[in-house]
């Protein structure tokens, strides 16, 4: 009877942290960090040789952003989950930009629709349009995909899903990889 009640309670609790997004989020924040860190992967020199046109910045090559903290995002305005996650990227950019270079990538997108899209919701993160190859290492397999780079390369998160960027996690991420 006592064994029957303990699996109970336990198939109750990972319901309710596999089922509530709020309590997977919370311990995904806890944990996630922690993990990241010891399983960390270097960007090459030849992975960041990526032509980019600007969209409302300049042309310019994501090598020009080695040695830098870089918050690298592969998005489409076609995918839903990208556009849910802008409004928590625009803030992480307004409070951060001065820390961390921000490149956003639009894939799949003809440039006047990722223009009209910055246009009406008035976002002015830096987004561009890959002219050349991206690396296998960085190529998103699924939309989004977000990279935080540290200064050496190093990939210290990467999500491949929808993510509030504006967590107080985030920010503490971003604080520690620019000292």
């Amino acid at each position: 009877m006592k064994k029957n009640i303990i699996y109970l309670i336990l198939i109750v609790i990972i319901g309710v942290i596999v089922l509530i997004p709020g309590v997977r989020n919370y311990l995904k924040d806890q944990f996630f960090p922690v993990a990241t860190i010891e399983n960390a992967v270097h960007v090459s020199e030849e992975d960041y040789d990526v032509e980019l046109k600007g969209i409302n910045v300049p042309d310019t090559n994501l090598k020009n952003f080695r040695n830098k903290a870089v918050f690298l995002n592969f998005w489409g305005t076609w995918c839903p989950p990208c556009r849910k996650e802008w409004p928590s990227i625009q803030k992480l950019y307004d409070s951060r930009k001065e820390n961390v270079d921000f490149v956003l990538i639009a894939m799949n997108d003809k440039e006047e629709a990722v223009k009209k899209f910055l246009a009406e919701n008035n976002y002015n993160v830096p987004v561009y349009i890959a002219q050349s190859p991206i690396s296998e290492k960085i190529l998103p397999k699924a939309f989004p995909t977000t990279f935080l780079l540290d200064k050496t390369g190093r990939i210290i998160i990467k999500e491949d899903a929808y993510r509030d960027w504006n967590t107080e996690t985030v920010h503490q991420f971003i604080d520690n990889i620019i000292k």
